[in-house]
């Protein structure tokens, strides 16, 4: 009995110096704390402004591009499925892009939100730009038909001052394409992709009378010099084709 009261008595003052010692590690340990809370707090300010001057840089790309490109959304299609928990929807778009001085191209998206439609079918159509030549910048150099399924398009060159004479994708397409004077009717469906399909097919067989020379090897003039124009109204006429 002597022996354990002696191991209580030496034991007593030992809980004291666990209680000291934990006092001293708390102030070691609360700027460690508030040095943490402040890294987070300075790395979240860097990183926020980090990111809104990344985002800054994209913007300004985009506004750049657009400033080159015209683009015009022709179509949304919205469609549903039924699942169990309600319905799904999804869109797809019909955008048109050209930079209004010849080149044109047409792109289709499909997406759960119409922003990210739109943006698939905007690349898909910078990736299928073509190519058409006009005649003095304005208008198309022959008249022409275009055919893709149930759509029938026809396409005439005009004067100066007609104007653009379509309605629904093809005014789109001709806008985009930078086509000031033409005369077009659509004679088939009104599906908007057939239409501007075949709008696209009756451009494509667009010619020139300078890539029309140069695949017979003669010159512009001997060409438009055939109606019945003089030689010099012929050399006239062939230094203002532009393409």
């Amino acid at each position: 009995m002597m022996a354990d009261e002696n191991n209580t008595e030496n034991s007593t003052p030992e809980t004291p110096v666990v209680e000291s010692a934990a006092p001293e590690a708390a102030p070691a340990s609360a700027p460690r704390e508030g040095r943490g809370r402040g890294r987070g707090r300075g790395g979240e300010r860097d990183g926020g402004r980090g990111r809104g001057r990344r985002d800054d840089r994209r913007g300004r790309n985009q506004e750049d591009e657009g400033d080159e490109l015209i683009e015009k959304l022709v179509h949304i299609n919205r469609v549903s499925k039924t699942v169990k928990g309600g319905k799904r929807f999804g869109f797809a778009a019909l955008v048109v892009v050209g930079d209004g001085a010849g080149r044109v191209g047409f792109g289709h998206g499909k997406a759960r939100e119409v922003p990210e439609a739109i943006t698939k079918a905007t690349a898909s159509a910078k990736k299928k730009m073509v190519r058409v030549p006009l005649k003095e910048g304005r208008t198309l150099h022959h008249d022409g038909k275009g055919r893709y399924g149930a759509g029938k398009v026809n396409v005439r060159s005009a004067p100066a001052g007609t104007g653009i004479i379509a309605g629904g994708p093809m005014r789109a397409v001709f806008e985009s394409l930078g086509v000031a004077d033409v005369v077009t009717k659509s004679v088939g469906t009104s599906n908007p992709y057939n239409m501007i399909r075949a709008t696209f097919d009756a451009l494509t067989h667009q010619t020139s009378p300078k890539s029309v020379a140069q695949r017979r090897g003669k010159k512009v003039a001997d060409l438009l010099g055939r109606g019945g124009a003089s030689e010099a109204e012929a050399e006239a006429d062939a230094a203002a084709i532009v393409e």
